[in-house]
């Protein structure tokens, strides 16, 4: 009996953890309708290192988050490590949130993967932010990363 109360007991903790992961993520990250990148592949960044487009059809939710794929191949690979595949400081600009710590929006098609990550930055009214951001990449990384703990701790 009390082996059956400890069980249940682990279960609603682990279920209540990944409940408040997945609210906590689709409010913290830069989400349309709790998708991200704006419906681009996350796999695709590495894979052919360009953004291409996804498809709802070949979409999988992690933690509260929807990503779509272009290609079930893609899918499958994100499905078996998503943390890998996951664009840094939630989809948002990283050149912004190194610099002021802010959330702003981004144009999917501009990016950079460093280090085995995907960082993705605003691009628009001939405001490229990845230009600045490989001025003073180092600097603005250590910023970046210390500014988004405050979002999700």
């Amino acid at each position: 009996m009390k082996q059956q109360i400890l069980i249940l007991l682990i279960a609603f903790i682990s279920m209540t953890a990944l409940g408040q992961t997945a609210t906590k993520r689709t409010s913290e990250f830069n989400l349309e309708k709790k998708l991200a990148l704006q419906g681009y592949d996350p796999v695709a960044y590495f894979k052919q290192n360009k953004a291409v487009k996804g498809k709802a059809a070949l979409a999988t939710i992690y933690e509260g988050v929807t990503y779509n794929f272009s290609s079930q191949a893609n899918k499958e690979l994100f499905v078996k490590n998503p943390s890998r595949y996951e664009p840094q400081y939630g989809g948002w600009c990283a050149y912004a949130m190194g610099e002021n710590g802010e959330k702003v929006e981004i144009d999917p098609a501009t990016f950079k993967i460093i280090d085995g990550k995907l960082y993705v930055f605003y691009n628009a009214y001939f405001n490229n932010t990845l230009k600045s951001w490989n001025k003073n990449e180092a600097s603005l990384k250590k910023k970046a990363d210390v500014n988004w703990k405050k979002f999700i701790q």
